[in-house]
């Protein structure tokens, strides 16, 4: 695997990992090679993006009071997204046969409580951010007391969305119900809603535990969340699990050094810097780790090989993490993707 050490530059300000010529982003069992040359990468996302949308448009129409309507759809329906969540949960549930109809609904309500979770995380008490995915946040366009409004409702809706139009032929109630409370999980006070808590309040030590609560719990809960639709065994499960979290903390850990990059090229102050790992911990113990993550989350997906080209989805996510490019390379081949954005 070639070292995060090595840059070149993708902007005048923004750096990262060089691919060497040929080099392999994931390496996969031999049965698995035999197919994976098939199998389009740029189109099994382009496809699924398109799709989401369409169903995130229809599941928050206008409607009185227009306003609040009109604030949801903006954090929701932003132009450019890659949908993450979303198309991660279609990916775990097709690897165990699930059919994606099973997987649209979560995988909208996904999207929602995403949205409402940055919508909040970027309020003036919170982070205090203006910007989101290159443009004004949602408080910044329709003034606090709407945006707390707007994502408040976006909660709920997505966990109506998941009981009202998920398919009952296809998808259990048990099965249904361990989704709701995988979400409910994620989002709580033991999940996202605790990272918030202590990176606002904590010292710098707690930054390992900020990044897994808030980063890591919403890609964990989007793996578990597709793996149950799909029918996957526990072990299985739990194998998501461990491996949605991994690839949440690593694409923040990437976002840390990126910006830490920045902002020391830049010779502006990084007011976030006690808050990141490459802050506290430093630039290369931030490599380092981000080394150390993206292994540990392909060897959990080495024990799902005997699904053979499904797993191809899951293996991108973790590559997209460091390199925000997707390629998918298995033994001696590798089929390039076109770049995609950074923005989630």
């Amino acid at each position: 695997m070639i070292a995060l050490s090595t840059f070149i530059s993708l902007s005048p300000n923004l750096y990262f990992p060089k691919r060497r010529p040929n080099s392999q982003p994931f390496r996969c069992s031999s049965s698995l090679a035999m197919s994976s040359s098939k199998f389009d990468l740029r189109t099994y996302w382009t496809n699924l993006i398109a799709e989401i949308n369409q169903k995130l448009d229809e599941a928050i129409p206008t409607q009185y009071p227009e306003q609040i309507y009109e604030a949801m759809r903006y954090s929701v329906l932003t132009e450019g997204a890659k949908r993450a969540p979303p198309i991660m949960c279609v990916a775990a549930c097709e690897l165990f046969g699930g059919d994606r109809r099973a997987a649209f609904p979560t995988a909208c309500a996904l999207e929602m409580v995403h949205a409402a979770s940055l919508i909040h995380d970027d309020l003036p008490c919170m982070d205090d951010d203006l910007v989101r995915r290159g443009r004004l946040t949602n408080h910044a366009v329709y003034g606090v007391d709407m945006a707390i409004l707007a994502g408040d409702a976006l909660f709920p809706l997505g966990f109506r969305h998941i009981v009202s139009q998920t398919p009952p032929d296809l998808v259990p109630e048990p099965r249904l119900l361990r989704v709701v409370a995988e979400i409910a999980r994620a989002v709580g006070s033991t999940g996202m809603a605790a990272g918030q808590f202590l990176d606002l309040n904590s010292e710098d030590t707690a930054v390992e535990f900020v990044h897994e609560k808030k980063f890591g719990a919403m890609a964990e809960c989007s793996a578990v969340c597709g793996a149950l639709l799909g029918g996957a065994a526990d072990d299985e499960i739990e194998r998501l699990r461990s491996y949605g979290r991994l690839v949440g903390v690593l694409y923040q850990v990437v976002d840390d050094i990126l910006e830490e990059k920045e902002n020391r090229e830049e010779g502006q102050k990084w007011k976030k810097q006690g808050k990141s790992y490459a802050g506290v911990f430093g630039t290369e113990r931030a490599l380092e780790f981000a080394e150390e993550l993206r292994g540990r989350a392909k060897r959990e997906l080495d024990g799902l090989g005997k699904y053979g080209e499904g797993v191809i989805p899951l293996y991108s996510f973790v590559d997209y993490a460091v390199d925000r490019d997707f390629a998918v390379g298995v033994d001696d081949a590798t089929i390039p993707v076109n770049k995609a954005s950074a923005s989630l």
